[in-house]
């Protein structure tokens, strides 16, 4: 006799594909396809006042509300909202190049958009690049909000005469901490008058001696030189300095790595419709609440 044993094997193949399936579906597809909201119910929660003490009796009754509710005929859900309102309610994380100034990238923007209001979240000198919040139609009455909130700098600082050593630096960087006596550089479109502004936090990065290069990273008040900064090391270090080049990281609430504008000229003038220009605005443009996180401080997870 010959037995003949055959096992079967689950077949966990499947379930990766599937999940290698799942991943891949868009996520924007999903959004558009159902419904994230808490629908109206006639149900009236029950409650039994029998056991509350005295003085709570007929509280019940003072205020009844159901969890019934009419949707109102104005506004939508955020993820089916129309293209239009998320311009006209929005703001662009930017990335500023080089060589063009603030109110020149904001007027693309503009006519890009073909928008009437837009306001940016402070100005950045043409050479200097990085994070420029631009805020569009109704959005644009957070613009004071940005424009005093804190900023974040990633600079190179040139020194016109040898020092020891990259830590005589990082000291001289550490003592020009809190608040600091400040002159508007000479091409600041501003009144030079001395001021004062306060440096939150500023740290090392990397120095070279070869080419008297040094990296550092600054957090400051806005209205904050940088450039005027780069001068007051020289002149601590005794050797006389200048900026270099300047990148700002951090503006307000939004950072450089979080929604980072790709160029946006192309799939507005290929009139991209439906869905896909949805797809495109949603990747590049916020909602304006989310620059009034930390004034309501709201924590997202």
């Amino acid at each position: 006799l010959v037995f003949v044993l055959v096992v079967i094997l689950p077949k966990k193949h499947k379930k990766k594909k599937e999940r290698k399936s799942l991943q891949e579906e868009d996520v924007a597809e999903i959004q558009h396809a159902e419904e994230f909201l808490i629908k109206p119910e006639s149900k009236v929660a029950q409650l039994d006042t029998s056991q509350w003490p005295l003085l709570l009796k007929n509280f019940d009754k003072l205020n009844v509300r159901t969890t019934h509710y009419t949707p109102l005929p104005c506004g939508s859900n955020p993820l089916k909202r129309e293209i239009g309102d998320y311009i006209r309610t929005g703001f662009i994380n930017l990335d500023k190049p080089s060589n063009p100034s603030s109110h020149e990238v904001v007027a693309w923007i503009r006519r890009i958009l073909r928008v009437e209001k837009t306001g940016h979240s402070g100005t950045l000198d043409p050479k200097v690049t990085g994070c420029l919040i631009v805020c569009i139609e109704r959005a644009t009455r957070l613009v004071k909000s940005q424009q005093s909130a804190g900023k974040e700098y990633v600079g190179i600082v040139r020194l016109h005469n040898a020092i020891e050593g990259g830590t005589q630096l990082s000291r001289a960087l550490e003592t020009l901490t809190g608040a600091l006596f400040q002159r508007p550089p000479l091409i600041a479109a501003v009144k030079r008058q001395l001021r004062v502004r306060t440096i939150y936090e500023s740290k090392m990065i990397e120095y070279d001696p070869e080419r008297r290069l040094g990296i550092f990273w600054v957090s400051c008040e806005a209205g904050t030189y940088i450039r005027t900064l780069c001068v007051h090391l020289g002149l601590l270090l005794g050797v006389g300095g200048q900026m270099q080049e300047l990148r700002r990281v951090r503006s307000g609430v939004m950072k450089l790595i979080l929604n980072i504008c790709q160029p946006l000229m192309e799939p507005y003038m290929l009139h991209i419709l439906g869905k896909t220009i949805s797809k495109v605005l949603s990747s590049v443009q916020g909602s304006f609440p989310v620059l009034l996180i930390k004034l309501w401080n709201i924590k997202i997870d």
